[in-house]
């Protein structure tokens, strides 16, 4: 029997301690968030956690890994400790909006030698991980250019853009991480535009809601992500990849299957409501992969390094936004002065 502890009652934490809590062999043992809401009770509740302090989870010898899925600035921390006590960790991206910090974790991490595993679902979403298969397997041909549109419903609130890091990390960093994913090379250049152009709260908190990052590999491949805090149609998720032989797309995935046709022509359903609809499957997936992490030693398809390096190409981004200029984007390029 795998015991965890799962840091973060939220949105995000609720669905991983679910899952983690639903795994065969697997008993979620903590719940720690300093909070004391409903959500927190009903989420103890339901998963049989006990509600209990960080200190309790690491002093715990019997406590085989932890799930980050709390506030971004609590994961260097707990990374670190995790590295510390010996303990598998699941941690939700990203690090850390410090980069000079994030490089630190990630020296300790792997020093460590711990069993680390980054929450980039998309890789575990089964759409986008048939097109790598596919063209993993060379049937597709060389993929020549990816395109991606990431777009939410509604704008977040100020108060969560003041928090979050902003659009580029926050959200971005996932369709990063896809990029690399599926370009598998190594990314020469990042350019980024970016406007205020949709919430004027957003603009006022110095973050943008609209933006477009185009990547090219050392070899010329392109990849360009289109992302927007609102999508007039709801979220909106989608991606095209040209190869040498194949178009591959994966569309909008809906509510429901059913079409409705009628002399004003046919229509379908809204697209998922948001993330944790969209990305059901994927969050139970990844989560499958944790445990198989632990109890066989399974490579994760996103380990920490990944989350380093999808960090510094929206690090990369930022900086050609803020510029107006691209950036030369070598394998040991960081952030200006050291710091996101």
């Amino acid at each position: 029997m795998k015991k965890l502890a799962c840091f973060g009652a939220g949105r995000i934490g609720q669905v991983h301690a679910t899952n983690a809590a639903a795994q065969p062999g697997v008993a979620l043992i903590y719940l720690v968030d300093p909070v004391d809401t409903p959500a927190r009770t009903a989420l103890a509740a339901h998963t049989g956690a006990h509600i209990t302090n960080t200190d309790t989870v690491f002093d715990d010898p019997s406590i085989d890994g932890i799930l980050i899925a709390s506030s971004t600035n609590s994961h260097a921390d707990l990374l670190m400790r995790a590295a510390k006590a010996g303990k598998a960790v699941f941690c939700e991206k990203p690090i850390s909006l410090d980069f000079a910090l994030t490089q630190q974790v990630v020296e300790a991490v792997e020093a460590s030698g711990i069993p680390c595993m980054m929450g980039f679902q998309r890789r575990y979403d089964a759409s986008f991980r048939a097109v790598h298969a596919r063209i993993a397997s060379g049937m597709s041909g060389s993929l020549e250019q990816l395109t991606m549109f990431s777009r939410d419903p509604s704008p977040p609130p100020r108060s969560y853009v003041e928090t979050s890091g902003g659009m580029f990390r926050d959200s971005t960093i996932h369709d990063a991480d896809m990029a690399r994913f599926l370009l598998a090379e190594e990314i020469a250049t990042v350019y980024a535009v970016g406007a205020c152009l949709i919430s004027d709260e957003i603009g006022v908190a110095g973050d943008v809601d609209t933006l477009m990052v185009t990547l090219t590999t050392v070899s010329g491949r392109m990849a360009n992500i289109t992302a927007c805090r609102r999508g007039p149609m709801g979220y909106d998720q989608r991606l095209e990849a040209l190869c040498a032989r194949e178009v591959l797309n994966v569309e909008n995935q809906t509510q429901t299957h059913m079409t409705v046709s009628s002399a004003d022509g046919k229509r379908m359903a809204a697209p998922e409501n948001y993330f944790i609809e969209r990305f059901r499957q994927a969050y139970a997936a990844e989560m499958e992969a944790f445990v198989d992490l632990l109890e066989n030693g399974k490579a994760p398809l996103a380990g920490i390094r990944d989350g380093y390096e999808a960090q510094r190409l929206v690090e990369a981004a930022l900086q050609s936004y803020q510029t107006g200029v691209p950036v030369a984007f070598a394998a040991d390029w960081t952030p200006q002065g050291g710091a996101a």
